[in-house]
């Protein structure tokens, strides 16, 4: 079968994600051509890049608006292209400011669209799912209670499971990532994952820290694994390490350790060194407190952003908080405050220590954790690359709908 399809991933994360339905594509399509904008994960897939991902990538509301020309740039760029030579299909993966207004214009002009990766309206912004129903003709989502969410309104849709689930071992080995890592076996070990962004290191690392001085005090043998995704985080945080300074601690780099390219998710991040050796981890809530469930870790989830942020994502939600009780994907997941959570101004030091300290030590509740993040892993684990190609070749077929 011969297929073209159109793609745009903006974020290192829908990078992989895509990565793996080229996979997916190319295994039941073998004259399949994706092409549009994506990063080095997809390139080495055979994506015809039109754009590189860093096009879209922005952090906030401040950055998008000072590149709004360049994603403007971008978004009639392709927009364009594909009106004029139109694919069999397309996908947009994640990025939904940007991918639902393309995929609107390409709906209505008859190319089906697919959606990979829901935006969050069961947290913020529900009224989205009607720009959703006139964009995509059909949704591919992560996680099994959105499957449900989109049935309800009309919205053809396919859960695929989340490909974290298969890449993440369902029993993690601490001792070997230990011993790789030349750790001590017997060591009580502490992952401190404060994000990626700076704005991030910026809020969220200082607390971390000065929470680690308190629990150093409690244990002064306390090892602390701080990974960084690059070297500008790593300077970031550094410089935060001269005003906090912790003992015992060692940032791991992403560059430092390479794994198999050929492995099912490509490089391993060095985050996941730190989770799978850790006895628990104080982690900013994101992508990586769901890694840190898949491998099966206690953790303090917290998260801090400024009061004008604050502001802006009230105003443009026009609500004063998410829609759930939660905003750890654990906690959602499992529907249930599983691992704490302290955000804006109950992450203290203090607050943050002392609910670190009971997930380093205390070994029932982590035996309990483990089985049920078990449980989730397992109700995340499907074929998402088979299944996920499947869905866009069908969609290819039968036409934008």
């Amino acid at each position: 079968m011969s297929l073209r399809v159109g793609m745009v991933a903006g974020e290192p994360s829908g990078d992989l994600l895509a990565a793996r339905i080229i996979q997916g594509i190319a295994s039941r399509a073998r004259q399949s051509r994706c092409e549009g904008i994506g990063g080095p994960a997809m390139l080495e897939q055979g994506f015809d890049q039109w754009r590189p991902m860093h096009a879209l990538t922005v952090f906030g509301y401040v950055d998008a608006f000072k590149r709004l020309p360049s994603l403007l740039g971008a978004y009639f760029g392709v927009k364009r292209r594909w009106l004029t030579q139109p694919p069999d299909v397309f996908v947009g993966v994640d990025a939904p400011d940007f991918n639902l207004r393309l995929e609107r214009q390409l709906r209505r002009a008859g190319i089906p669209t697919v959606h990979f990766v829901g935006p969050s309206i069961w947290a913020w912004r529900y009224e989205r799912i009607h720009k959703i129903r006139a964009a995509v003709s059909h949704m591919l989502v992560l996680f099994p209670f959105e499957e449900a969410l989109y049935q309800k309104e009309g919205i053809p849709v396919t859960f695929v499971g989340h490909p974290l689930a298969a890449a993440i071992p369902m029993k993690p080995d601490r001792a070997a990532v230990r011993a790789r890592l030349g750790m001590d076996p017997e060591a009580r070990v502490l992952a401190l994952m404060p994000g990626s962004r700076v704005s991030e290191i910026k809020l969220i690392a200082p607390r971390f820290l000065q929470a680690v001085q308190k629990l150093q005090m409690r244990d002064p043998a306390l090892q602390v694994l701080a990974p960084m995704v690059n070297p500008q985080r790593r300077a970031d945080f550094q410089a935060l390490l001269r005003r906090f300074p912790i003992n015992n601690c060692r940032i791991l780099d992403q560059t430092a350790t390479h794994y198999n390219a050929s492995a099912r998710y490509g490089q391993r991040p060095v985050s996941w060194d730190a989770m799978e050796a850790a006895d628990a981890v104080l982690v900013a809530s994101g992508t990586a407190t769901l890694e840190t469930a898949l491998f099966k870790r206690p953790m303090v989830i917290s998260y801090v952003i400024s009061p004008a942020m604050k502001r802006i994502m009230q105003w443009k939600s026009g609500q004063p908080g998410p829609s759930v009780p939660w905003v750890g994907l654990p906690n959602v997941l499992l529907n249930d405050f599983a691992v704490p959570e302290l955000l804006q101004d109950d992450a203290t030091p203090d607050a943050l220590a002392d609910a670190t300290w009971l997930a380093l030590i205390d070994a029932s509740n982590a035996g309990e954790l483990a089985r049920r993040f078990t449980g989730l892993h397992e109700s995340l684990l499907r074929d998402t690359p088979a299944l996920a190609a499947q869905a866009i070749i069908e969609q290819a077929r039968h036409g934008a709908g």
